[in-house]
């Protein structure tokens, strides 16, 4: 009669492979969404940069009458650009004149480089 009456204590081997095939679910749709999330918050530190940077352009020009086409005289305090971690900015030397400018932007752990030809211009994905 002693061996009739059994406690259940813990887990069936079914009742834990449930619960590891669920998280296993999870995890594969998190990870990617994780992924896809952090790349959309890089590209959108280096479409910020740019829009000051075209801020900057612009100040550069009212006091110059021309297009700065050089990269590090517009970062830092003169014109107040200053660019997130991991942003690369670059102004395009043989497009940009007196009336025009070409720059771009790329974040190192983002997927897209952003360009904008101004002024007036637009911020298109290259």
């Amino acid at each position: 009669m002693v061996g009739l009456i059994r406690k259940k204590r813990g887990f069936t081997l079914i009742e834990l492979m449930i619960v590891i095939a669920i998280i296993g679910i999870l995890a594969a749709v998190a990870v990617p969404q994780y992924s896809a999330y952090r790349s959309r918050s890089y590209n959108a530190a280096a479409i910020e940069d740019l829009k000051n940077a075209e801020i900057a352009q612009e100040i550069y020009f009212s006091q110059h009458q021309t297009y700065c086409s050089n990269t590090s005289t517009l970062i830092g305090a003169t014109y107040m650009l200053f660019l997130s971690r991991g942003v690369t900015f670059t102004i395009d030397p043989i497009q940009t004149n007196t009336y025009s400018y070409v720059m771009r932007t790329r974040h190192s752990h983002g997927d897209a480089t952003y360009i904008i030809q101004g002024p007036g211009g637009s911020i298109q994905k290259e």
